[in-house]
């Protein structure tokens, strides 16, 4: 039976600054490699952080753009991956010739063997959408990526699934943020200033609604639906002026969460996967119930999509 040992990161990143983020994400790939995981997923954008550059300028932006696979930051990942014999996922902001695009990569020792473009940017209007699903082999599992709001639009689970994904990882930058759902909004900086003296008053909101309250409402239903395993990333602290709740976590195809980050700092989780369940889980029937000729055109037809969250209308 094939098995995988997965690892899910989170951190606080620093923005801009891709000489400590990617020395960050060394110390968790060490902490991932002792507890046995053979490969590593970081969070959307991690080596350059994510929400600051909504302000940047274009000519800023190119500053922190880098070319794939020819970019120091991938021959960084490459080395760490090497030395530390596993497999690295991490994020962020390609250049390829005068277009910018929100990249997640997965990194080997011989280099780049998958590369994903965020179908829904928004954090930036320099940042392009990519325009393909990817679903990539990585030591004998079918996988795929989807990074923050592309997890959101149902159709896009689906059809990374259907081309044959058993494992996607999720790469994000959320929570903890206004939205139209009661309960939601921003968290005060006050409960994060005093995490040390009164961490449980921090846990409960980031457990609320506000933060994991609101993955459990949808993030679950992504793998149970599909039948998939999911590899669920994001920052803890702040990314830039946000204040994010990590709970980087392993959810299996029952959509059932095998490994979860608790801690209010940088920390690493790690879960082995096991194909008997790919089978065993509803969503595997539920693809095989399908009767695409019903829905095929509703589906495929044209609409003017709304994308900008709440918290960036300003």
């Amino acid at each position: 039976m094939r098995e995988l040992n997965i690892a899910v990161a989170q951190f606080a990143p620093h923005d801009g600054d891709k000489v400590k983020n990617l020395s960050i994400l060394e110390s968790l790939v060490v902490e991932a490699k002792k507890r046995g995981a053979e490969v590593v997923s970081f969070h959307e954008m991690c080596i350059t952080a994510y929400t600051f550059t909504q302000d940047l300028s274009r000519a800023d932006l190119a500053e922190l753009a880098e070319h794939v696979p020819s970019g120091p930051s991938i021959e960084r990942l490459r080395y760490l991956a090497g030395q530390y014999d596993l497999c690295i996922l991490a994020g962020l902001i390609e250049k390829d010739g005068d277009r910018f695009y929100n990249t997640y990569v997965c990194v080997d020792k011989e280099g780049v063997k998958a590369k994903f473009r965020k179908l829904h940017p928004f954090i930036s209007k320099h940042l392009s959408p990519g325009n393909e699903y990817v679903v990539f082999n990585l030591n004998g599992w079918k996988c795929g990526i989807l990074i923050c709001y592309d997890n959101n639009v149902i159709e896009n689970v689906r059809a990374t699934t259907l081309l044959g994904a058993e494992l996607i990882f999720a790469p994000h930058v959320t929570g903890c943020t206004p939205s139209a759902m009661p309960g939601r909004g921003f968290v005060d900086d006050a409960l994060w200033k005093n995490r040390a003296s009164n961490p449980a008053a921090l846990h409960r909101e980031f457990n609320g609604p506000k933060g994991r309250g609101w993955l459990m409402r949808w993030l679950p239903a992504r793998a149970y639906d599909n039948g998939v395993y999911y590899a669920f990333s994001n920052p803890i602290g702040y990314d830039g002026d946000h204040l994010k709740n990590g709970n980087a976590m392993i959810l299996d195809p029952y959509g059932e969460v095998v490994a979860e980050a608790s801690t209010l700092g940088n920390e690493v989780v790690v879960a082995k996967i096991t194909e008997d369940k790919l089978k065993l889980a509803g969503g595997f029937r539920y693809r095989n119930a399908r009767r695409p000729e019903l829905y095929g055109s509703i589906l495929s037809a044209k609409h003017d999509p709304e994308l900008k969250p709440i918290w960036m209308k300003k």
